[in-house]
Parts: structure tokens; C-alpha cells; sequence
């Protein structure tokens, strides 16, 4: 295994990344097969005295080769992975577990339903950057921008998702483990796109009640 991937802590997580492993050694055996090929080209025909060089315009059965086995890879590949890209992008599942996230430059903004319990409204509770919520529980994020492009990016969730003005995208991951995870904007988005971090905290159902009950619950008058 490829040891300098983030530890997999999502539910899907696996799925992606063992269409990850596939592609990294399919590039890579090209890779070493182009470089070899490429070595003995160098040797095999290099200049030598009374050599001429020879001159081929084409060959219609190696480029027919070369042609259909990169297809049939990415066919295959496609296939291979239709499944997994229904099951993170078209299936939400159901689940009472929603947040609304939009994307400023250069901050998360990361809102709770608030008394009314409605997702959108103006008494929705927000924090910045911070995203808390409990293990083993589908969380349905509804992400937005209010400026330009960004991109939420949890890569121990292996979510990724584009996030545009003007347009509410629906996404969702289920984490496995609690801990603190890295959330980082991963498209550049101005200046300060570096900047722009933020955590995901993942508690204990017992943790994120406490939690709840001391940043969500309604304030006493």
C-alpha cells in the first residue's frame, strides 16, 4: 500500500482508494514500459559509421495498437468505477444530519439549523472554518459559494467536491473514526487561498452531544 495516503476514515473511502491503486500501477507500468522502449530506441539506433537513417510514414497496425488498448483501459476503468461515483455523488443517504457550507475567500462557513430547524434560514447557527459532528452517521452537507470557485476538500473523508456561486451542490460522507481532520480549499481561489483551512472534528455520539448541547442548543434569556 501507498503509505503517504491519508489514513481512510470515511465509509467509501476504500472504494476510491483502490481505483486510485489501479490507475497509479497502470500509469506506472507505462510509464516504465515507455522508458524502456525508449532506452533501447536510443541505443539500438544511435548514429554509427556507414549507418543511414531510415525514413516510415506510419505504421497503421501500430497506431490502431496503441489506439484501442488506452480505450479499452479507460472503458474498463469506467465501469470499474460507475458504481462507487453513483454511490458518493447521486445516492445521498437518508438522514436528519444536515449542514449548510459556504465558501468565502477565504473561509468556510459552516451553518446548523437553528431553532426552527430548517437548513437556510435566518436563524441558522454559524461558525467558521470549524465542522463538528458524530462517528458512524451519514452528515448531508449543502455547499455553496458566495464569491468565486472553491473547493471542499477532506482527504481522510476522500471527499472532494467543487463548490460554485450561485449553485447549491449536494454531498455527503460518513466518517468511521473520531479525530481532527485536516479541511483545506483545494482551488486556488485568490490570494489568500493558502489561508483557507479549516477542521473537521469528528466526536463520539456522547462527545458531540455535549458538544450540541453547549454551541447549539437555544440560549436562555
Amino acid at each position: 500500500m501507498l503509505s503517504w495516503l491519508p489514513e481512510d476514515v470515511s465509509t467509501y473511502g476504500h472504494e476510491i482508494d483502490s481505483l486510485f491503486y489501479l490507475i497509479y500501477y497502470i500509469t506506472g507500468a507505462t510509464f516504465i514500459l515507455v522508458t524502456v522502449l525508449m532506452v533501447v530506441f536510443l541505443i539500438k539506433y544511435r548514429e554509427q559509421p556507414g549507418r543511414r537513417a531510415a525514413y516510415s510514414h506510419g505504421n497503421t497496425t501500430l497506431e490502431i495498437i496503441w489506439t484501442i488498448i488506452p480505450a479499452v483501459i479507460l472503458i474498463v476503468l469506467a465501469f470499474m468505477s460507475a458504481s462507487s461515483w453513483a454511490k458518493i455523488k447521486r445516492h445521498v443517504p437518508n438522514t436528519d444530519f444536515e449542514l449548510r457550507i459556504v465558501a468565502k475567500q477565504f473561509n468556510w462557513e459552516v451553518g446548523y439549523p437553528g431553532p426552527d430547524k430548517k437548513l437556510g434560514t435566518d436563524d441558522d447557527i454559524k461558525f467558521d472554518n470549524d465542522v463538528h459532528v458524530p462517528v458512524n452517521k451519514p452528515i448531508r452537507l449543502v455547499l455553496t459559494a458566495a464569491d468565486v470557485i472553491h473547493s471542499f476538500f477532506i482527504p481522510n473523508m476522500r471527499f472532494k467536491q467543487d463548490v460554485v456561486p450561485g449553485r447549491e451542490i449536494v454531498g455527503w460522507f460518513e466518517a468511521t473514526k473520531p479525530g481532527k481532520y485536516e479541511l483545506p480549499c483545494a482551488e486556488l481561489c485568490g490570494f489568500g487561498h493558502s489561508g483557507m483551512k479549516g477542521w473537521l472534528f469528528v466526536h463520539t455520539p456522547e462527545d458531540y452531544q455535549k458538544w450540541a448541547d453547549e454551541n447549539l442548543a437555544p440560549k436562555a434569556q
